[in-house]
Formats: structure tokens, C-alpha cells, sequence
């Protein structure tokens, strides 16, 4: 009978001929039949099966053994021994070179019909060590997958003891090598089935044995956390974490990041594997563990090895979030590496320059895993615009990505970055500020932040860029008896001189700090600077009254006396002058009084009150002599400014105010105002700045700087309970007070009072209205005796937050000086400081700590329509040369010409050569060392092929379009492996 089945077999009858006699061959094989017969057939049956080159000869010898099992057992059993199975698995089937690949699906197929014979204990005897040898070969994933498949059915099969854990250690070997050679979507569905199925088995035996599960497990960390490996393991060691169950994971961190054997080379590669397997998809829980190993590092404080790896795969992780297979676990991952990296800006602005097109991409997809994700990931844009404010340039694009979004209050902001931090204690990440390889494109230096003194930070940098002022502190003399100006003089010359990227104001900070500032919280800034000036000041004048008393005793020659008897260096720099006057309303009685001042600080009118624009200048006939003088009859009162002047009530149009004039910001066509004297006129047709001044110009109902000085000197009328005491009258009474500017500092700067205590909430609370700023300012008070005075913007200050108490520091500034060196004329004459390019061609600059970046003016403008918590605080002109000011400009033009760059003296030049020296050194060193380290951590295929994938191309369709997850089924294949 097996020669007829061979024969109808191999003839080149049609299929379903040959079917009909095959059936009756094995119809006849149900009846009995002699021991020789059954052999040969179940000989046939075992070589068309094994070695069958087409799936129909294969199907027929399976049909022939299961009626032979099943109807003569005994023969059966006999044949299919420990023997025959023995040469299968050890030597194969078939000739040499091409054994058959179905050897282990035929072995589960005769396993069913001994299962009740006496020979059933020493078959799975056998295969219980086979198997084990099996895996211990690494087989492909297919074969790995019948193994698999055939324990799971016949699980008397599984290795037990000892050997079982070996077992699950060596299959977890097999899965750390096996990879997908194929790009075919199909190929790959086939082969996640194949990891499955093998991950399954490790699951069922783990459930049954859960000795095996930690032994399992550290033999899969071995694997993760090989230096030695020259390629990485497969991301199918995801599909075995996932089966883990959760209550161990607790105790096997803990372990883990407790356990000193391991290097931290050692656990930054494995924990780098681990962050690939986002990628890996349908994988549960795997983003629990990758998290949860992330937190256990935090809190053994290996914070080096978490920035490493954050670094070096936070963009990877962002780019699965075009994948809705793999986007959930991915964007948890994303989450908590974003909201507990706090301790510097890098992570979050690697990803700055693909939000806006991955944003793009989830909007084009239009399902619920991209509407949930968008809100999700605006949540957390939005986190990180809280906690590394300071960054307009950058953050716009993203602002303007996400800004139909969903926009978190600040209270759950500090929710999510409170619980996600790696530690409370801000101090433990000081060493770990944001590395600088090299000095900012700018060439300028920062300042690295020792702990919310970002408002200290700010204040120097615009010191710093007040060239005037940096140059005078620059050439002070060795010994000066200034022991606070001698380290701001250190300071200066580092961020002059210095190779470092940012430098540490340390030493600097310990000498200015006011005593009651609480160390380590935010300060405001316009307090620190008002601090800084008067110390300053102080101790200069300390110096001078010493250099009085050696005077006095003849020891001093008569050049170093008129140097230490003249004005101090803030005087000459930040000093201007004030005068108050207070006029009785009932006998016309004026009392003034002369006052220095070093700032101004501008409160914001009551929203009641609507100061009129910049450009509304007194008209000359209401500003002459009668200003002050009283007249000589009441009845001169009736053109009288004091009367005109009335306090402010509710509804009351705004009174005429001390003309504040800004270039630029005249409307067009409208006719400069008069002015008489040395008042100068603007003709906005003529003048080239108007251009730009009306972009500038924010809309008709906001604030200007122009609106708030006018606020400022605007006439205050003291009547009830602020009635003024009048000497002449002997009483109190009603009186009109009004501030006037009798001498303008060389840089003017203005504080806008924004913070106010609110009787309610019983806390400081911020105004945030926008506030529009002139590049060029002009104070003119015709008739009054005070010239008018140009003044060019070259430094701000912006506060980012809602409280003073909280937020941050960072300024924007640009070199003022009276001539552009650049572009000279060809006589070498300098061009006027008046001319174009000085007001909107000198380069700005943006401060915030360690980073200095370029910017421009119209960044500094449009801050606050951009981000309404970042708004201008502290600002500094700069006044331009005119006859008021005319010896200060020449003596400081002078001393340019004689000394050209400030020469610095010898002991402070030895020590930033030493630091430079020193900061080479460390280069060299941090190199090395970071060589080592990044070579530990394992290579993957570059992240942006993610996004290069994501066009927009009408031509992919289906389940792994770019909006289902990828881009065709090449970009499948990306995503898995």
C-alpha cells in the first residue's frame, strides 16, 4: 500500500485526482493491518512530511500519521521511540545540507498519540534536555517559535529545576538575537507572532514557577547592559518585560539600582536599550518599567547617568509619537524624562525644532490617540515654557504650533513638576548645569545661575553691556579701597576675557548680597540693583572722605585731589537730579526741594485713567516762567498750569503733562508740536526711525514708557488726609505737588512697578499689561530750564511669571555707544550717534544665565503678545551727547582715544590667563571622560528618519500611512527595529 501512495503522489495526475485515490488509501488504513505494512506507511508518511518540496505532500503524510496513530497505536508507538526522536533532533532528517525544517512540528504532532503509553515518561525525558540544547544553539526565531509551541501544548516537555531557569535564561538569549530580515509588512506580522509566542512560553512558565522570574531577569539585564556586544540586542526584549508581574517591579529596582557591581557605563547602556523599546509595539507595560528604572536612578542620585541618557535619547523617544501603535507608551516615557529633567533647558529644546511638524502631523491624522496626544503634549510644552522661561526666539515657533490648544493653569504646572522631580533638594543638581562646549556664537559669556539668582544675573549682564560704565569700572586703579567695585571689576574682566562659555558670579554674589534677602529664593531684581549702586556709591564716598583727611595732613598732591573730590562713579554714571515742589492753594506759597536719584520707578495710572500718547507735548504758551514763580494777582491764575492741573478723578480726562516725546512713535502725518528753546522738533516724515516706531508701537488702549513718566511728573494734588503743612500758613492745607527733572543721569534707568499688594489675597501680585517700548526716548521741558535730552534704549529687563516672589530674570541688551565702529566713512570721520544704525542696526543680545544668544529689537517688542507673563521690568538708556552732557561724553570719548580697550593690571590679567589655562585642562579632561561614556551607549538608527518619513505624500495609504503610524512599510520596519 505505500508503494501505491508513493506512486499516486509522485504522478503528475491533477490535485483532485489524486485526492480521491489518496482517500481511498487511507480509508484502507483504518483497518487492520500487519506491523510490516504500518511500518512502511508511517516511514512514507514521515518522509513526505519531512521532506515534502510542496505543502500538498506535506499535508498528506500528516493525514497518513494521524489515522496511523490513532488506529494502530501500538504499531505507532513502537516506531515513534526515544531512538528515532534522539536522530531527528540531534542529526536531522533528510540528505546532508538539507534537513527539514519540521522536525519539531512533526514531534508535536506524534507526542498526542503516546501520550498514555508506557514510553511517554522517558520521550518527554528526552525532550526536556533537547530542548534546552536546542535554545542553547540559538536558533532563528521561527525555530524558537515551534519550540515554543510545542511546550505549550505539551508542557510535560518544559525543562524542570535547575535546568528550567536555564532554559528561560538561554531563550531569553535566543530573543536578544533575534532579528527581522525582512522589510515586508507581512514578514514582520509574522515574525512579532514569532516573539509572541516565545515570550508567551516565558510567561506560562513564570506563572507556574515564579522561582524562575528574578534569575530570568537578571540574565536579561546581563544582556541590556553588555559593553561587549558589537551589535545591540534585539527590541524584542520588550515583548519579556511585559509579562513581568507588576508587584515585583518595586523590589527588583530597588536591587538593581542598590546593587554596586554594577558600573554606571553598565547601567546607562541598559537603561538606553530599555528607552528603544518604545519602539517596539502592542509591548504592555513596558513604558511602566522604563519609568520606574528612570525613578529608582533618581533616587540613588545617579543623575549623571539619567542626563546622559535623557540627552542622548529624548529625541528618539519624541519622534515614535507619530506611530499610534507605540504613541501611548512613548508618550509617558516622554513625560516623565521632560518634567523630571528640571535642572537645565537642554532636554526640552532638542526637540524644540520638530514640535511644530509633529503638531502638524497629528493634526492632518484626526483620530482620538492624536486629539488625546496634542493635549497631552501642549500640557507639557507648557510646563516647560513655565520652568526655562527666558527663551522668546525659540519658543516662538512652538507657541505659535500650539496655541489652539489647551493652555493648564499654573497650579496644575507646579503639580506635575513638583511630582516628577528627580530631587527636592536643588542643590544636589548644581554640578549638573547645562554643559557648554564652547563660547556662545555671540561671543559673549554668561552667568551661570547658582540658584534663582537669575535676577542678579541680569542686572550685571546690562551693567555689564552699559559700555560707559564697564569701561570706567575696567580702569580703576589697583587698590582702590573698593573692595565690593574691585570684585565687579573681576567680574567685567572675565566676561571680558574669559575662554569659559559662562563663568561663575560666586564670589560676586556673597559680597552684593542684601542681608535680608532668603538665600536660594527669588529676589526682585530692581531691589538688588538699587542695593548694588548705593554700596557702590557709599564706598567710593567712604574712600574720598579718607583721601580728605590724608589731604588735610598734606600727603596727597593736588591732581589726586581733584580726582577723589569730584562726583562718584554711579553719580557721574546713574546719577540725575529732581526737584519737587509743593504749592499751597491757599496762599500760592512754593517750597522746593533738589533730590539725586539713580533710578525711576513708574507706577502704571489707575485703569480710570488714560494717559494720552507719547507724542502729546505741552503747547508752549501753558509751560513758561509762571510754572513756578507764583503770579503777581490771582487773577493770572486762570491760564495757571496749577489750576489747569486738578487731581485726577474717576472719569476726568487726563490732565496736559510734561512733555515726553518718543522717536518713532509720532502717528503719521501728524505736525510736530512746537517747542520753544532748545527743544528739538520731530518731523515724522523726515525722520527715519518713524518707519519702524509705528510696528513698534502697541495697539491705542495699551501703556507706553513715554505714558508712565508722563504719569509720573503729572501734577498730585494733596488734599484730606495727605494735606500738605504750609509754613507760611502755619496749617495744613490743600496743596498741589509736581516732580520736575533738573539734571538727566548719563543712563537713565526706569522701574515699572509692577508688583502691588493686594489687600485681598494678602500677597504681591504682578500687573501684566503690555507695555510699549521706545528704542529712542526724548524728555523735553521747554521754558523750564532742562534741555531736552535724547536718550537710546540699550538694555531690559523682563521678568517672566506672576509673582515676585517667583519666576525668572533675563535681559535683553545692544552696546550703545556715541559712534558705530562698523561701517565707518572712508575720511574715517565716526558717523553721529543719532544716525539710523545706531538705533536699529546695533545688534542685541539675549541674556539668560548661561546662554547668550542674538536677537533684535523687535524680539524685545513683541515678548509679551508672544508670552503674556514675560513682560519688561527694568529698563536702561542711555543718554546720547548734547551740550548738558557734553563734558561726560568728551572725557569718556577721551579716554576711549588714550586707552583704547581698558588695560587691566597684572594680577587680575595672571588670573584669567590661570582660569583659561585651567578651563582647557578640564576640556581635555571632560572629554575624555565623556568619550568613555558615550561609547557605552548603544548605537540605533537615527531618529529623524522618523520625521524625514512623515511628508505630506497623497500617495501612501492604509493602515501604516504616515497618519495610521508610519509611511508605508518601510517605515514599519523603522519603527519595530
Amino acid at each position: 500500500m505505500d508503494k501505491i501512495l508513493e506512486a499516486v503522489v509522485m504522478s503528475s495526475y491533477p490535485n483532485n485526482v489524486k485526492q480521491g485515490l489518496v482517500r481511498r488509501v487511507i480509508e484502507a488504513a483504518k483497518q487492520p493491518m500487519d506491523s510490516e505494512q504500518c511500518w512502511s506507511m508511517l516511514e512514507l508518511s514521515t518522509k513526505l512530511y519531512l521532506t515534502g518540496d510542496t505543502k500538498y505532500k506535506r499535508e498528506i503524510g500528516k493525514e497518513v500519521l494521524e489515522v496511523y496513530g490513532h488506529y494502530h497505536p501500538e504499531e505507532f508507538e513502537e516506531f515513534f521511540n526515544v531512538r528515532f526522536l534522539l536522530s531527528l533532533l540531534q542529526e536531522g532528517y533528510g540528505p546532508l545540507g538539507k534537513r527539514s525544517h519540521y522536525v519539531l512540528d512533526y514531534i508535536q504532532l506524534g507526542l498526542q498519540f503516546i501520550l498514555e503509553s508506557p514510553s511517554a515518561n522517558s520521550i518527554f525525558s528526552l525532550l526536556r534536555i533537547e530542548v534546552l540544547r536546542k535554545v542553547c544553539e540559538r536558533p532563528s526565531p521561527k525555530q524558537c517559535a515551534k519550540i515554543s509551541k510545542l511546550l505549550t501544548q505539551h508542557p510535560q516537555c518544559i525543562p524542570t529545576g535547575k535546568h528550567q531557569v536555564l532554559f528561560c535564561q538561554q531563550l531569553i538569549r535566543c530573543i536578544g538575537q533575534f532579528q527581522c530580515v525582512s522589510e515586508g509588512e507581512e514578514d514582520i506580522m509574522e515574525f512579532l507572532e514569532q516573539v509572541n509566542k516565545v515570550s508567551g512560553l516565558l510567561q506560562r512558565i513564570w506563572r507556574t514557577q515564579t522561582s524562575a522570574i528574578l534569575p530570568s531577569l537578571k540574565e536579561l539585564f546581563t544582556i541590556i547592559s553588555s559593553t561587549e556586544e558589537q551589535e545591540a540586542p534585539s527590541n524584542a526584549l520588550a515583548s519579556v518585560v511585559q509579562f513581568v508581574p507588576l508587584e515585583l517591579m518595586d523590589g527588583v529596582i530597588r536591587n538593581l539600582t542598590n546593587d554596586d557591581s554594577i558600573t554606571d557605563v553598565q547601567m546607562m547602556t541598559a537603561i538606553g536599550r530599555m528607552i528603544d523599546w518604545v519602539s517596539w509595539p502592542l509591548g504592555k507595560n513596558i513604558d511602566k518599567w522604563i519609568i520606574a528604572l528612570l525613578k529608582g536612578l533618581a533616587a540613588v542620585k545617579k543623575f549623571s547617568i539619567l542626563i546622559e541618557v535623557t540627552l542622548s535619547k529624548i529625541e528618539k523617544v519624541f519622534s515614535k509619537l507619530l506611530y499610534p501603535i507605540v504613541r501611548e507608551g512613548a508618550l509617558s516615557v516622554l513625560q516623565y524624562m521632560l518634567l523630571s529633567f528640571q535642572h537645565s533647558h537642554e532636554a526640552f529644546h532638542l526637540l524644540l525644532p520638530h514640535i511644530p511638524r509633529l503638531v502638524a502631523s497629528l493634526k492632518k491624522e484626526d483620530s482620538n490617540s492624536a486629539t488625546s496626544s496634542l493635549e497631552q503634549l501642549a500640557e507639557l510644552i507648557h510646563c516647560m515654557f513655565f520652568r526655562f522661561s527666558g527663551f522668546p526666539d525659540l519658543y516662538e515657533p512652538v507657541l505659535e504650533a500650539v496655541k489652539a490648544l489647551p493652555i493648564p493653569n499654573e497650579d496644575r504646572i507646579k503639580h506635575l513638576l513638583g511630582q516628577n522631580a528627580w530631587t527636592s533638594q536643588k542643590n544636589e543638581l548644581a554640578c549638573f548645569y547645562p554643559r557648554l562646549v564652547s563660547k556662545s556664537e555671540t561671543g559673549k559669556i554668561g552667568l551661570i545661575n547658582l540658584g534663582n539668582t537669575c535676577y542678579m544675573n541680569s542686572i550685571i549682564q546690562s551693567l555689564f553691556m552699559a559700555s560707559d560704565f564697564r569701561h570706567s569700572v575696567l580702569n580703576l586703579t589697583e587698590g582702590n579701597s573698593q573692595p565690593l567695585m574691585t570684585k565687579l571689576q573681576w567680574l567685567f574682566a572675565f566676561l571680558e576675557h574669559s575662554q569659559r562659555p559662562a563663568i561663575s558670579p560666586e564670589s560676586f554674589l556673597s559680597a552684593s548680597w542684601p542681608p535680608w534677602f532668603t538665600p536660594g529664593a527669588q529676589q526682585d531684581c530692581s531691589e538688588y540693583l538699587k542695593y548694588l549702586l548705593d554700596r557702590l556709591h557709599e564706598e567710593e564716598k567712604t574712600g574720598k572722605r579718607i583721601y580728605q583727611k590724608l589731604k588735610e595732613s598734606s600727603l596727597m598732591s593736588q591732581a589726586v585731589e581733584h580726582h577723589y573730590l569730584n562726583k562718584t562713579l554711579i553719580e557721574k554714571m546713574f546719577g540725575g537730579k529732581m526737584m519737587t515742589k509743593i504749592r499751597c492753594l491757599k496762599c500760592l506759597n512754593v517750597s522746593s526741594r533738589e533730590e539725586a536719584f539713580t533710578d525711576l520707578s513708574l507706577a502704571f495710572p489707575p485703569p480710570d485713567r488714560h494717559v494720552r500718547g507719547s507724542t502729546s507735548v505741552l503747547p508752549v504758551e501753558e509751560i513758561g516762567p509762571q510754572f513756578i514763580e507764583p503770579p503777581e494777582n490771582p487773577s493770572q491764575l486762570t491760564g495757571s498750569p496749577w489750576i489747569q492741573r486738578k487731581a485726577p478723578m474717576a472719569g476726568d480726562p487726563a490732565a496736559s503733562l510734561m512733555p515726553v516725546e518718543t522717536l518713532g512713535f509720532q502717528e503719521p502725518g501728524e505736525a510736530a508740536n512746537p517747542l520753544s528753546g532748545d527743544a528739538v522738533g520731530v518731523d515724522a516724515a523726515k525722520d527715519p526711525l518713524s518707519a519702524l516706531g509705528e510696528q513698534a508701537c502697541a495697539p491705542k488702549d495699551s501703556r507706553s514708557v513715554p505714558d508712565l513718566i508722563n504719569y509720573f511728573l503729572s501734577p498730585e494734588r494733596l488734599t484730606a488726609e495727605n494735606k500738605y503743612h504750609c509754613e507760611k500758613c502755619a496749617s495744613l492745607q490743600d496743596a498741589e505737588k509736581v516732580a520736575e527733572l533738573t539734571e538727566g543721569p548719563h543712563y537713565l534707568i526706569l522701574t515699572l512697578l509692577r508688583f502691588s499688594f493686594d489687600p485681598r489675597t494678602m500677597k504681591r501680585k504682578k500687573i501684566l499689561d503690555n507695555v510699549s517700548i521706545p528704542v529712542v526716548l526724548k524728555l523735553a521741558a521747554p521754558g523750564s530750564g532742562f534741555m531736552s535730552v535724547m536718550y537710546d534704549l540699550c538694555s531690559v529687563v523682563v521678568h517672566s511669571g506672576i509673582s515676585s516672589e517667583s519666576g525668572h530674570y533675563y535681559c535683553y541688551s545692544r552696546e550703545c555707544t556715541d559712534t558705530v565702529p562698523q561701517g565707518q566713512p572712508r575720511d574715517g570721520a565716526p558717523k553721529p550717534a543719532s544716525d539710523k544704525q545706531l538705533d536699529f542696526e546695533i545688534q542685541w543680545y539675549l541674556f539668560n544665565d548661561t546662554r547668550v544668544s542674538f536677537s533684535s529689537f523687535e524680539s524685545v517688542s513683541n515678548v509679551t503678545s508672544f508670552f503674556p507673563k514675560d513682560t519688561a521690568y527694568v529698563l536702561f538708556y542711555r543718554q546720547r551727547p548734547g551740550r548738558q552732557s557734553c563734558l561726560l561724553h568728551e572725557a569718556l570719548a577721551e579716554a576711549g582715544r588714550l586707552h583704547g580697550e581698558p588695560s587691566l593690571h597684572k594680577d587680575l590679567m595672571e588670573a584669567i590667563s590661570k582660569d583659561n589655562i585651567l578651563y582647557l585642562q578640564e576640556q581635555e579632561k571632560e572629554a575624555r571622560n565623556r568619550a568613555a561614556y558615550i561609547s557605552a551607549l548603544p548605537k540605533s538608527p537615527l531618529w529623524w528618519r522618523d520625521f524625514d518619513r512623515d511628508k505630506d505624500d497623497d500617495s501612501s495609504s492604509g493602515g501604516c500611512s504616515p497618519a495610521a503610524g508610519g509611511g508605508g512599510s518601510g517605515s514599519f520596519h523603522g519603527l519595530v527595529f
